[in-house]
């Protein structure tokens, strides 16, 4: 028997210890068998406070509108009315579309949630929130948006807000939630995007007209407002969506 092969079947079945040193230049809590409990704590903490938000709306959108962006305003109006017909708004508690939601919200004497995300240039929590809870893992911050949302709203963004807004489209389309208006606002800001997945997308199939019904395109607040009054009273009492 060769000696390496020996040292193969001792090796079986044991632990081998770490590459000596590799260990000591690491925080152990950011080990991998270590990470799993930061991870659920941080479900833990996210399920026991957003579970008793009551019926909410999501909003995604820029972090990068100023006050003077009409689509700011029209994001503030929106959480005015949201809060005003008794519903919490969750944002991911940044600037932009974010502030102006829980602006809105805030001024209405509504719940105005905040996801905030750790970030290595840290987010600034915006001061019109007055429910905030922090996540350090984008993952657990995105199971919070989506499982106590009554519907989605997606105001004008980038990468970010289209990344979410695919990801719920996703959700529904597999039936890994129960599936809930998903708005876009704003409908010269997304043409472009819906005639390429109305001419291209759907029509190589990639898409069913059947699955494109999932999106509603809507400017005005009043009807956008409406509409989501008459899907969270239907709701009531509130139901996580998976």
């Amino acid at each position: 028997m060769s000696s390496r092969s020996g040292a193969s079947r001792a090796l079986r079945g044991r632990i081998l210890p770490p590459t000596r040193g590799l260990v000591a230049k690491r925080d152990l809590y950011d080990e991998d068998p270590w990470r799993v409990f930061r991870i659920m704590s941080e479900f833990v903490d996210g399920f026991e406070i957003m579970s008793q938000i009551g019926p909410a709306v999501t909003i995604f959108g820029s972090a990068r509108l100023t006050p003077k962006d009409p689509y700011y305003r029209l994001a503030q109006e929106l959480g005015h009315g949201l809060a005003k017909a008794g519903l919490a708004v969750i944002t991911g508690g940044g600037s932009g579309v974010m502030e102006a939601v829980n602006r809105g919200a805030r001024q209405a004497g509504g719940r105005s949630v905040g996801l905030n995300i750790e970030l290595p240039e840290e987010q600034r929590l915006n001061p019109y929130v007055n429910l905030p809870v922090g996540f350090r893992y984008f993952f657990v911050r995105k199971v919070m948006f989506i499982k106590y949302a009554s519907a989605v709203i997606i105001m004008p963004g980038g990468f970010g807000t289209l990344d979410e807004c695919f990801e719920v489209l996703t959700l529904i389309q597999t039936d890994k939630i129960r599936p809930f208006p998903v708005i876009l606002v704003g409908r010269e800001y997304w043409r472009g995007l819906m005639e390429w997945i109305e001419k291209t997308v759907t029509r190589r199939g990639m898409v069913s007209r059947y699955e494109l019904k999932t999106i509603q395109v809507l400017d005005d607040p009043r009807q956008i407002l409406k509409l989501i009054s008459r899907v969270a009273r239907a709701k009531r009492p509130a139901k996580a969506n998976f």
